[in-house]
C-alpha cells in the first residue's frame, strides 16, 4: 500500500495546484462516451485539515464541455491504447476549446478494475488532552492492511466512522476527551493494470493526473440526496459496459461493486437476434426501447431497412413487442445480479433502503417499474444535482459519474493518505473483525 500511499498523496498536491491556478478539467472514461469538462474555481480553497465527508468547500463553475465516443474501451477498460489516448485528446481539446483555456491536471474516473471493497477498523489509546488531527493519523496508521492480492491496488481509504469510548458514531472527534479513539475505514481495491492502463493513457496526452476515482462512487455522489447519503441508500449507475453498484451510510460510501454488464450488452442481444449493425440496434434501442409490452406493441412495427443487396432482408421489419422480448431478459440478468451483490453486502439491514437508478441504461423506458419488482419497492430514476454552467445536454442520467467528479475534486472526501499517517506492514488480522463495524453500525 505504501507505493499508492505516496502516488495519492502526489494527486492531492496537483489537485491542489490546480486550485490554485483556478482551473481543471474532469474526465470520464466510459465504454460509451468519454466525457470532459473544464471547471473554473471563482475562489480558492484553503486546504485546511477537515474530518469528516467532503470537508473542503469550493464554488465553481462549468466553461467547457466535450463528449466523444469512447473508441478502445471495453467493459471500462482500456482496450486498445492509441484509440483511447484518440478519444481522450478529443474531448479534452474540444472542451479546451469551448472553455478558451489550456488545462494541465484532470481528475477522472473509470468504471472497470473489479472492485472489491474491505470494511476495516482500528483502535489507540488516546495521549493527553483531546483528540487531535495527530491522534486521528494514528488510529488510521493502526489499522491493519488487509492482503488484497497480487495485482490489485488500492483506490479509496476513506475514514467512514470514528468512535471514543462509549461514543460509537462521531463524524469529527477532533477536541473531544476521552481513554480510546476508534476509527472504521472503508478501503476499495482495483485491478493495478486497469489503473496503469489509463494513466499511461492520459500521461500520453500531455495531462497530468490530479485525482482518480470509482465511477460507482462518483455516480452515487451526484445522484443521490442528503437525506439519502445520511439514511443509506444504494446507487446502480447503468452504464455501457459495466454496471456500479454503492452503497452510502451516514454521507460515506460503505461498499462499492460492478456487474460487467450494461447498455453495451443490451445493443448486442438487439444486433445479434435482429441480424442487424450495432449502431442501428443502438437507435433502435433508444428509440423503440422498452422492458414492458402491451397490446399496442404487436401493431407498432419498426422498419430494419439496410443495403445489403437481398431484398427480402434489407425489407425487414419486428414489432415492439418482439424487441421488448430482446431487451428484457438482458435487463433483468443485470438487476437480479445486482440485487445478488446487494445483499451479500448486507443492503436489507439498512434502515432506509432506496435504491436509485441512474447512467445512461437507466433511461429504457419502465426499467424503474421493473427495478421495483427485482430490487425492492423503493425504487427512484436519479439525476445528476444541478452544476453551475452545466450544459442542458449534460444534465442527463447518462452523466451522473462525470458531474459527481466535478463535486468531489471541488469538495474531496478525506482519505487515508490526507493525514500524517504511516502505512503498516501488511497483514490479514484485521481481515477476522472486518465486518464488526457493519454490524455495529448497521
Amino acid at each position: 500500500m505504501s507505493r499508492l500511499f505516496h502516488a495519492q498523496r502526489a494527486m492531492r498536491r496537483k489537485r491542489q495546484a490546480a486550485l490554485q491556478r483556478g482551473v481543471v478539467a474532469i474526465l470520464d472514461v466510459g465504454t460509451y462516451k468519454t466525457a470532459c469538462l473544464v471547471l473554473r474555481f471563482e475562489e480558492n480553497t484553503p486546504q485546511g485539515e477537515g474530518v469528516g465527508h467532503m470537508a473542503g468547500q469550493s464554488n465553481f463553475r462549468v466553461i467547457g464541455a466535450t463528449t466523444t465516443r469512447s473508441r478502445g474501451i471495453r467493459n471500462g477498460e482500456v482496450d486498445a491504447m492509441p484509440e483511447t489516448e484518440r478519444a481522450i485528446r478529443t474531448a479534452v481539446q474540444g472542451a479546451q476549446k469551448m472553455a478558451n483555456v489550456r488545462v494541465d491536471h484532470v481528475i477522472a474516473c473509470f468504471s472497470g478494475g473489479r472492485p472489491t471493497s474491505w470494511p476495516l477498523s482500528g483502535e489507540v489509546m488516546l495521549e493527553a488532552g483531546p483528540c487531535s488531527v495527530h491522534d486521528v493519523g494514528r488510529v488510521l496508521s493502526s489499522i491493519d492492511a488487509p492482503d488484497i492480492g497480487a495485482g490489485r491496488e488500492v483506490l479509496h481509504a476513506q475514514p467512514v466512522n470514528f468512535g471514543i469510548d462509549h461514543r460509537t458514531t462521531l463524524r469529527d472527534p477532533r477536541g473531544q476527551t476521552g481513554e480510546m479513539l476508534r476509527a472504521d475505514m472503508h478501503l476499495l481495491s482495483v485491478d493495478a493494470h486497469a489503473i496503469e492502463n489509463l494513466l499511461t493513457c492520459i500521461h500520453r496526452c500531455d495531462l497530468e493526473l490530479a485525482g482518480l476515482s470509482s465511477a460507482p462512487y462518483a455516480a452515487a455522489t451526484s445522484a443521490l440526496v442528503e437525506d439519502e447519503k445520511e439514511l443509506g441508500a444504494a446507487c446502480i449507475d447503468m452504464g455501457a459496459g459495466t454496471t456500479g453498484i454503492s452503497i452510502f451510510m451516514r454521507k460515506h460510501m460503505v461498499f462499492a461493486d460492478t456487474v460487467p454488464f450494461g447498455g453495451a450488452n443490451v445493443t448486442s442481444d438487439i444486433s445479434q437476434g435482429l441480424r442487424i449493425p450495432a449502431t442501428m440496434a443502438e437507435m433502435i434501442k433508444c428509440r423503440y426501447g422498452g422492458v414492458h409490452a402491451t397490446g399496442m406493441d404487436d401493431r407498432e412495427l419498426i422498419a430494419l431497412d439496410s443495403d445489403t443487396g437481398d431484398w427480402h432482408h434489407d425489407r425487414r421489419s419486428v414489432t415492439r413487442t418482439e424487441l421488448i422480448g430482446i431487451i428484457r431478459p438482458r435487463v433483468e440478468e443485470i438487476l437480479e445480479d445486482a440485487r445478488a451483490r446487494l445483499d451479500a453486502a448486507g443492503f436489507g439491514d439498512l434502515p432506509s433502503q432506496r435504491i436509485v437508478l441512474t447512467g445512461g441504461a437507466s433511461q429504457i423506458p419502465g426499467l424503474d417499474q421493473l427495478a421495483g419488482r427485482i430490487l425492492g419497492n423503493q425504487v427512484r430514476l436519479g439525476r445528476p444535482l444541478r452544476v453551475h454552467g452545466l450544459p442542458e445536454a449534460a444534465k442527463g442520467p447518462a452523466f451522473a459519474a462525470c458531474v459527481g467528479l466535478c463535486m468531489q475534486g471541488a469538495e474531496p472526501q478525506d482519505e487515508f493518505w490526507d493525514f500524517e499517517a504511516t502505512p503498516e506492514r501488511t497483514s490479514g488480522r484485521s481481515i477476522r473483525r472486518a465486518m464488526r463495524w457493519f454490524k455495529d453500525n448497521w
